[in-house]
């Protein structure tokens, strides 16, 4: 629900937050992305190499993000808040694309020159959202998040345990007990007070400070977690150092960044233009909000056709059968107990892989998906339900992994619960937008199939991402049970109003209250459902709510067109294959790729 996970979206999109890996290490990881899949094709090996270009230039920056997809090298680094991180950003962002259009210029293979298409354009965005940043945004950090994020990234069961080991030097770097290193809380402190004096600015939002500083506590308790559940021996002295310098960092946050705090969350407009632009949205935000509102009403009136069926055949006593919040609210009654949430959706998923097999809706492994239940600390950074996809490089057979948060956190330090994943009709269109055939195929396909990185880490938007899920969403409705589908349509109508709302709010068109009781009363989301929304558009990510619904419409789109171009020869599964094995090309690269390749292919397939 969320753009997979933290680490990801600050390894790919954050403009200032890379490592020189040596050229023996580089080589090594372009093959290992094969080592559990098909053979690479030898165009692939080729974009690989020309990739390990940016990755060199983007690591020494963002390390965590790089270490989490596998990259070798980076395990025991940490984000780079030095002085003039900025502008030693962007020169070698600079020396980067130089290179690359040097390779661009030699290159003949039309895929190849694609990717390094690929490759420029985000050191275009990486550039000019550093300058915006620095222009107009005041830079202050949510340094305690940074560290469990960066910390929870690598000690994982998906990290071998000679690279786990790595984890106590990366804890030494973050609190500056690392040679040569200071504690990540004093370089935030300072790139924060450095820029202060000046008034033109933008200041954090109180929103975002309060959230930061009411979880302060659960991320050093969830880092002591970790290494405890781990056994990293010798780490006492680095998780004493971080607990002081987690909670001093809070104290400072508290006295002088909350007053000066902002309360107009809304962005200056060149900013959220980037955002938009950062995750995938092409269209004017007007546009986007009158598309969406078709597509609320539309869903909504579904939803009034089918909630009196749910209450008939799941004997609800409700007082207007037609009133699918009151019907939603009825089936949120079966509860399910924590400690039976894993076993609970397990049926749901067992089930799941039957139905995609048998209604050839697209290809999926034999082995099963892994769904678990998220800490504390993990709620706190990611309270939603996310996917944890497994390394791109270097995999060894590990898989990615379906996240359930537990709650929501508040600033008050009391959790808000959800009740709208814990109970059996929402696990059906839950476990197909995370599992499969959403995230989890769309990841394991990048492993499996030998796609290039190129088209994997710098192709990555929520468009793209969170498109391809929610079209999975809707590949399953018609094979799931009534209440499932009610549910499916539920998720269907957040995914317009996050279109509606989040620019709305960003550019001034509503307030928090009249938003969240959309989400309430239309949408019929809990307390803890509606706040993680709200915060989602107006601090956590302004943008990228849109993207499901605009990434989902580009697809259909383009299905709608290839149907009519191969009229009785189009065949589904295939089709969604072939998507599959796109990667992640945004929305106008991939409508070409189907057009030049695909369409033709089938046509003559058909002739034969």
């Amino acid at each position: 629900m969320k753009p997979l996970v933290l680490a990801v979206a600050l390894a790919l999109s954050a403009p200032v937050l890379v490592l020189s890996a040596a050229p023996a290490q580089a080589a090594e990881a372009a093959a290992a992305q094969a080592s559990t899949t098909k053979p690479v094709p030898a165009w692939v090996a080729q974009s690989n190499q020309y990739t390990q270009i940016l990755i060199k230039a983007q690591a020494d920056f963002s390390p965590e993000g790089f270490s989490f997809f596998g990259i070798p090298g980076y395990d025991d680094k940490v984000t780079d808040l030095n002085p003039d991180v900025g502008p030693r950003f962007r020169a070698a962002m600079v020396k980067a694309k130089t290179e690359l259009q040097g390779k661009l210029q030699l290159e003949r293979n039309a895929d190849v020159r694609q990717d390094l298409e690929i490759l420029i354009r985000a050191v275009d965005n990486s550039i000019e959202g550093s300058e915006l940043n620095e222009k107009l945004v005041l830079p202050w950090f949510d340094a305690p998040q940074t560290v469990f994020s960066g910390l929870n990234a690598l000690l994982s069961d998906q990290t071998p345990p000679e690279r786990r080991a790595k984890g106590l030097a990366r804890l030494q770097a973050y609190v500056g007990q690392a040679p040569g290193s200071k504690p990540l809380t004093q370089l935030a402190r300072e790139r924060y007070e450095e820029r202060l004096s000046n008034p033109a600015l933008l200041q954090p939002t109180k929103l975002e400070v309060e959230q930061a500083l009411g979880n302060v506590e659960t991320y050093a308790k969830g880092i002591r977690k970790l290494f405890a559940k781990y056994q990293i021996q010798g780490a006492e002295p680095a998780l004493k150092a971080m607990e002081t310098q987690l909670s001093e960092y809070g104290q400072w946050t508290r006295a002088q960044v909350l007053p000066k705090a902002r309360t107009d969350a809304r962005l200056p407009a060149q900013l959220y233009a980037y955002q938009l632009k950062q995750f995938g949205i092409d269209v004017d935000p007007q546009l986007l909000i009158r598309r969406a509102q078709v597509e609320f009403m539309e869903t909504r009136a579904a939803m009034r056709q089918l909630a009196p069926l749910v209450a008939k055949a799941k004997g609800l006593q409700v007082a207007d059968p037609h009133d699918y919040v009151a019907v939603i609210r009825a089936l949120k009654r079966d509860t399910i107990a924590n400690d039976q949430l894993e076993s609970r959706y397990r049926k749901i998923i067992d089930a799941i892989d039957p139905i995609i097999r048998k209604e050839k809706i697209v290809d999926v492994p034999q082995r099963p998906m892994v769904m678990r239940l998220g800490s504390e600390a993990e709620s706190a950074a990611q309270p939603a339900p996310h996917f944890l996809p497994a390394p791109l490089v270097g995999n060894t057979g590990q898989q990615g992994q379906f996240v359930l948060p537990i709650g929501v956190p508040n600033p008050a330090g009391k959790a808000l619960h959800y009740d709208d994943f814990n109970y059996e009709s929402a696990a059906w269109t839950l476990s197909a937008h995370e599992g499969r055939p959403g995230h989890e195929l769309q990841f394991t396909a990048m492993v499996e199939r030998g796609i290039s990185l190129a088209r994997t880490m710098f192709a990555f938007n929520s468009v793209n991402v969170e498109g391809w899920a929610l079209y999975a969403e809707a590949e399953m409705v018609p094979y799931e049970p009534l209440d499932g589908q009610l549910i499916a349509l539920q998720f269907r109508l957040l995914r317009a109003a996050r279109a509606i709302l989040d620019p709305m709010l960003n550019l001034g068109l509503t307030d928090r209250a009249s938003a969240g009781k959309v989400l309430g009363e239309q949408v019929g989301f809990s307390e803890a459902m509606t706040k993680q929304e709200l915060d989602r558009y107006m601090f956590n990510m302004p943008g990228q709510a849109g993207s499901y619904f605009y990434g989902y419409s580009r697809i259909l789109e383009l299905r709608m067109e290839t149907e009519l171009a191969l009229g009785d020869r189009f065949d589904r599964l295939s089709f969604n294959n072939f998507l599959l094995d796109q990667g992640l090309l945004p929305p106008a690269l991939l409508g070409k790729a189907v057009r030049e390749n695909y369409v033709p292919q089938r046509k003559n397939a058909a002739a034969k």
